[in-house]
């Protein structure tokens, strides 16, 4: 939990402070938790929506797009020795919308109608802060020589 939280705040000591409240209100709201999901997955959401809250407190505004189609295709790549600590590193350097909507999406499982809910923006500002994110991903880890294309 505490990994999922600093994917999001990208900052050690208010991740630790994220999981201790998300805990807290966790075992304070025990008794709506009602068995349909996993309780694990239960308590993520939590944590999600608690790191989510300290982001607006921060004042993260997320760029809401105008509808307009966006080629979804991922793109290829052929990995030779991805370092954990470079992907680190350059989500590190990515704008907190692009972070948090790729890590949503790519590391905690969400789909596109589930960010948007949560992030209260469009389905389309979602896929866009996502197609956006991963090319910026992409352009930060080529820079690197990390990995190279199809």
């Amino acid at each position: 939990m505490y990994n999922v939280s600093l994917r999001i705040v990208q900052d050690k000591m208010e991740a630790e402070d994220v999981m201790q409240d998300s805990f807290l209100k966790a075992f304070k709201k025990i008794g709506t938790y009602k068995g349909e999901v996993s309780f694990g997955a239960w308590l993520k959401k939590i944590v999600v929506n608690r790191s989510l809250d300290l982001l607006k407190k921060r004042k993260v505004k997320f760029e809401e797009i105008n509808e307009r189609k966006h080629d979804s295709g991922d793109f290829q790549m052929e990995t030779k020795e991805i370092d954990l600590a470079k992907i680190k590193v350059a989500l590190s350097k990515m704008p907190e919308g692009y972070r948090v909507v790729l890590s949503l999406y790519l590391f905690e499982g969400y789909d596109h109608e589930e960010i948007s809910q949560v992030l209260n923006i469009s389905n389309s500002a979602s896929r866009t802060q996502y197609m956006r994110a991963k090319n910026k991903l992409k352009e930060l880890l080529k820079k690197d020589e990390v990995f190279s294309y199809n």
